[in-house]
């Protein structure tokens, strides 16, 4: 059974009481054949309590599309209910009329549940329709468990890349190509209201597919698109708290006892912002990579494509030589002797000196004389230098330090050259599958670390005005991209940052998210665990650690920020919210090997991160260490709260997570 509201309906709007969400969630979605005597109050402290008159609740059909109702003075827009789908357990996940493409499988539903597609206004629709920068408003989907089967815990995921989707659209789901996120499914498999938006904007005609485009943030005319960079940067996460926990309080007809957010990447971003700006919106906070000072991470994965470029006229450096060159550094920073470097911190790995790697005869740093004569894995002095620049990180002029001497780029604070951080030594550099899709463009340019990540190049292009530096499936009104981002130079490239810095606040709503003041998340005790893949190869984990550091610095100290935000470093996880991809080469095979690599496991899973978040906003048990297992169950070992690092015992099994202590 499922119900579709016509394009262009207007779902009614009442008025309501301000600042109590709480109070929003039944006062908010009243019929006018319901009586109001008292708003609903809360259980878990997200927001303050009020007395109770239960009213009618809604179920699975057209009493949401009647009856659901949100105060657009609230929300900042109207709210429209755009189709109510009801699922049974072992359903394939499609939606009438489906337009999902013959390639792709529908999901299965985990359990009985109710899909609610809504968007809130006003969007921006003063462009033409057929613009990307065309929105008719921020597009968020709900899904409901059995009355019966509620946990009462709400489950709010955020976006990922640059966000969209197509969760507007009444024949796909929002995420991926149509089908869904499995994360989701399984989340409201296990009784949580699961939710998920598409931060304002549909984002293309690949959604988010791939971390979707920048092609939204630029108007027709070529100039930033405010509006929805607003909505984007900070309000498409408060306005999907706000109909997520009012839309569970009117079907259910009690409201939620604890609401959490759980994000990776911009998802991470997005967190912080809330933690920010609108903490009370959520209790605790799972924030996994977030990608803070946003603009430096963003454009900082062009970083390897600047260096070949400048200093090899645009060649690749061949991935079986990248390859090898990260498994030389995991064997000599593997302190434990399985396959995994588990303190990139203290890694000072250098090629220019490792006559395993040069070739045969080349002359390296340090009296080294190159002994390797493979000639598809030996690297010249230049590349391994060139390695060194990635690893690193952005500097203005090109240069970096040798790494015995003057740091590996991985201080606490960035160095006096350093824009922002590299990818850690042994980390994968030949390549990641965004979604099983790869780019299409000029032959030099991959997804990879030395070719350009897209939304990096639909930056530039955003930031310039000009759509020509976007990657080739950037579009514009005023022109298409061309991937003029290769004519950079490094200063060139240093100033984009600089502009992009200076537009910010005006155009880009604080895309940065990089407040240090979180007192107010402190004093309303919500909780916050942060983590971050030491081989991220997307975004540098050493952005992670600079935002905690700064954070302590203004909060009076790590010990204090640790009494509600704590973050948690963890070898070998790559840039993936699915937990099912290592982001470290193996030495053995030269490639990535996920099976051997001790890591969470999301919702699909044993869900420890979430798990733990829980643990303490529920029952005050701060995590301190968490211990994670390999999928092939060979290894385990306790990820640490930062400062910590995992330390062996010196006796028992070093695959063993009881061999190592947090110290």
């Amino acid at each position: 059974m499922h119900y579709r509201i016509k394009k262009g309906t207007t779902v009614g709007v009442a008025r309501l009481p301000k600042g109590n969400l709480h109070a929003l969630a039944f006062c908010g979605v009243l019929g006018t054949s319901v009586l109001l005597a008292g708003c609903l109050g809360g259980g878990g402290g997200s927001d303050d309590d009020a007395s109770v008159v239960q009213p009618t609740t809604l179920n699975c059909d057209d009493s949401i599309a009647k009856n659901f109702k949100q105060d657009s003075a609230q929300l900042g827009g109207d709210t429209k209910v755009l189709l109510v789908k009801h699922f049974s357990k072992g359903d394939k996940l499609a939606l009438p009329d489906s337009t999902l493409p013959s390639s792709v499988a529908p999901l299965v539903a985990s359990a009985d549940v109710c899909l609610v597609k809504l968007v809130v206004g006003p969007g921006y629709t003063s462009e033409p329709s057929s613009a990307p920068s065309w929105s008719q408003g921020i597009g968020i989907e709900v899904w409901l468990p059995e009355k019966t089967a509620w946990n009462n815990i709400i489950r709010a995921y955020g976006s990922g890349g640059a966000g969209g989707g197509f969760h507007t659209d009444i024949t796909k789901l929002g995420p991926n190509s149509g089908q869904g996120t499995a994360s989701h499914v399984a989340a409201f498999g296990k009784g949580y209201v699961v939710s998920h938006s598409d931060g304002g904007h549909v984002g293309g005609t690949t959604g988010n597919l791939g971390g979707g485009t920048f092609t939204w943030a630029m108007k027709v005319d070529g100039t930033p698109n405010i509006v929805l960079w607003k909505d984007f940067s900070e309000r498409s996460m408060h306005v999907q708290a706000i109909t997520t926990k009012a839309l569970a309080a009117a079907y259910y007809g009690k409201a939620h006892t604890y609401a959490y957010w759980d994000g990776q990447s911009t998802g991470g971003r997005q967190g912080y912002k809330l933690v920010q700006k609108y903490q009370t919106d959520f209790d605790g906070y799972l924030l996994g990579a977030p990608v803070v000072n946003n603009n430096h991470v963003t454009l900082s994965s062009l970083w390897p494509q600047m260096i070949m470029n400048v200093e090899f006229g645009g060649a690749m450096i061949p991935a079986a030589k990248a390859n090898f060159v990260s498994a030389q550094a995991v064997k000599a920073c593997d302190t434990f002797g399985i396959g995994l470097i588990a303190d990139p911190l203290s890694c000072k790995y250098d090629p220019t000196k490792d006559a395993a790697a040069l070739c045969n005869g080349v002359t390296g740093n340090g009296g080294v004389t190159g002994t390797n004569t493979d000639g598809s894995t030996c690297v010249s002095k230049a590349e391994a230098t060139a390695f060194n620049k990635v690893w690193y990180g952005w500097t203005r002029d090109g240069h970096a330090t040798d790494p015995s001497v003057d740091g590996n780029g991985m201080g606490i604070a960035l160095a006096g050259n350093q824009l922002w951080y590299g990818i850690t030594r042994g980390s994968n550099l030949t390549g990641i599958s965004q979604a099983g899709v790869l780019p299409t463009g000029p032959a030099l340019a991959t997804m990879n670390a030395f070719g350009p990540q897209t939304l990096a190049a639909d930056l530039v292009a955003v930031v310039l005005q000009n759509p020509a530096y976007g990657w080739t499936n950037f579009t514009n009104a005023t022109g298409n991209g061309q991937s003029k981002y290769l004519e950079l130079t490094y200063a060139s490239f240093a100033d984009v940052l600089d502009r992009a810095l200076a537009m910010d606040d005006l155009y880009f709503s604080h895309y940065e998210a990089n407040n240090n003041d979180l007192t107010a998340a402190r004093d309303s005790n919500r909780k916050i665990l942060h983590y971050h893949g030491w081989h991220d190869e997307v975004v540098p984990p050493g952005g992670s650690i600079n935002y905690y550091q700064r954070v302590a610095g203004y909060m009076g100290g790590i010990a204090e920020v640790q009494k509600f935000d704590r973050l948690f470093m963890i070898p070998g996880y790559a840039h993936d919210s699915t937990f099912s991809r290592s982001g470290q080469i193996d030495p053995a095979t030269k490639t990535p090997v996920f099976e051997n690599v001790p890591l969470p496991q999301p919702a699909t899973g044993r869900d420890e991160l979430f798990s733990a978040i829980r643990n303490w906003v529920e029952n005050g048990v701060a995590p301190s260490s968490i211990v994670v297992s390999s999928s092939n169950n060979s290894v385990s070992m306790p990820i640490c709260m930062y400062p910590a690092k995992p330390a062996y015992n010196g006796s028992g099994d070093v695959k063993a997570a009881a061999s190592y202590t947090c110290k």
